[in-house]
């Protein structure tokens, strides 16, 4: 089987996880562990043993812990200042997941393309379930939305921030 055809399998693998673990966290505002962490073992194993690997296993791990530490940080600053958890662990580990599999480069990206969603899609949530802008929604379903844009089309946003328009 050639390689090309082993990282489509791959990828199309990684997208229907994410889309599942978009549903559940839709429905029960959790991302499982038993979901999560296997995710980031497999993306720090592809990485250092496929031949194929999307990155090298330093970018792979460095990716894993600042996705998890970021957002573990984020949620410590808001919990200091609003004495509640603003960001779900589980949010965390996906990001760590998406880190391991695609690299520490990847997580500005995901992250910004995330937020932004996030932030346009959290609206339509609130507004549909009509519940004023103070309540939680899950972010879980945009950080994969963010990780299958990243995974599909590398690099897509620095590429177009830095294109010349001429």
């Amino acid at each position: 089987m050639n390689v090309s055809i082993n990282i489509d399998f791959i990828r199309i693998a990684l997208i229907l996880i994410l889309v599942y673990l978009s549903y559940v966290d839709f429905r029960t505002f959790r991302l499982p562990d038993a979901f999560t962490l296997p995710l980031i073992i497999s993306g720090l194993g592809f990485n250092s043993f496929s031949a194929s690997r999307f990155v090298n296993l330093e970018d792979s791990m460095s990716g894993a812990l600042v996705g998890y530490g970021a957002l573990w940080l984020l949620n410590l600053i808001y919990r200091s200042i609003k004495k509640q958890n603003g960001i779900g662990m589980g949010d965390a580990k996906l990001l760590a997941a998406l880190g391991a599999w695609l690299g520490l480069a990847a997580l500005p990206g995901i992250l910004l393309i995330a937020s932004i969603s996030g932030i346009v899609g959290g609206l339509i949530y609130l507004k549909w379930h009509q519940q004023h802008s103070r309540s939680a929604f899950p972010f879980g379903p945009f950080l994969a939305f963010a990780g299958i844009i990243e995974l599909l089309w590398p690099q897509i946003i620095p590429i177009l921030l830095l294109s010349n328009p001429s």
